[in-house]
């Protein structure tokens, strides 16, 4: 497990999942920890205490786009967010401009990072997720070794990693809700799945926006008006045509998005989820019956 000099600081969220996730005695809790290493005058206590009535976890979609939902997004005591979608550069009438907390892969650490301000330090949780050679604390981690030399730079910075045995855990989730072993699969796990089981924890309530249904890219698509998979890159790749690559491709590590919406769709249908900007709702069980796996 992580753990600082002065010993680990452990953060311990108790998730009850699905009626998928059961046993006979009742629902097994998946237990997730985030360790942080705080120097300087950071508290040595437990490291992050968080609990929302309400949350807005805003996606990176493209579908976010001239909806108007930013002021609706930032009356929620906690908007969550994840890698480095921006609420600047004029996108706050669309996604809103504040942050409580974001859920940043890997693979965008540095953007995240570069891009930090005033602001964030005093208001936002940062959230790091990776493979374990990349939080490595032993000099080869690269993640671990950019988040604690940011911490000596900027010790007010709220930055915790999910820990390995976290990260195994996030993938039995995944197996038990959908019967599929993620590394047989050759699937990597999304920043969007990480962000929905945190906020599943922290949020009494849970106001998505921005995520299609999972039957979305099979329904005709306008080809005039396409949906750019990141709102913050309008030329960037089509939503529908990422998700089903991604979905179809067994040739190397992939998201596996409609995968994963059929399971945020399944819970919905048990917990306080809500989906808008498209505003949607889960159907009836009986009409994915056959879809589901």
């Amino acid at each position: 497990l992580w753990s600082c000099p002065s010993g680990p600081l452990p953060l311990v969220l108790s998730l009850w999942s699905s009626p998928l996730w059961s046993s006979p005695s009742g629902p097994v809790p998946l237990v997730l920890s985030f360790w942080s290493c705080p120097s300087g005058p950071l508290p040595s206590g437990p490291p992050l205490k968080m609990h929302c009535r309400s949350c807005a976890l805003v996606t990176s979609s493209g579908h976010l786009m001239g909806g108007g939902r930013g002021e609706e997004i930032d009356r929620a005591e906690c908007v969550i967010r994840m890698n480095d979608a921006p609420t600047a550069l004029g996108y706050g009438r669309d996604v809103g401009r504040r942050t409580s907390l974001r859920v940043i892969a890997h693979s965008s650490m540095q953007r995240v990072l570069s891009n930090i301000t005033f602001s964030s330090l005093q208001d936002t949780v940062f959230i790091f997720w990776g493979p374990s050679s990349y939080m490595r604390r032993d000099g080869k981690g690269l993640v671990y070794n950019n988040l604690r030399l940011m911490n000596q730079v900027l010790p007010k910075l709220k930055v915790y990693m999910i820990s390995r045995q976290k990260m195994l855990q996030f993938d039995e989730l995944f197996k038990k809700e959908t019967g599929k072993d993620r590394r047989i699969s050759n699937s990597w796990l999304s920043t969007g799945w990480f962000t929905m089981t945190i906020a599943m924890e922290l949020c009494d309530r849970i106001n998505v926006y921005g995520m299609v249904a999972p039957d979305h890219c099979r329904e005709p698509q306008p080809p005039s008006s396409p949906s750019p998979y990141h709102y913050y890159e309008p030329l960037g790749p089509e939503e529908c045509a990422m998700y089903i690559s991604h979905e179809r491709d067994r040739s190397g590590s992939h998201h596996r998005f409609i995968t994963e919406k059929r399971v945020f769709t399944s819970w919905a249908r048990t917990f306080n989820i809500h989906f808008y900007q498209p505003d949607w709702e889960p159907p009836p069980l009986t009409t994915l019956t056959t879809d589901l796996r």
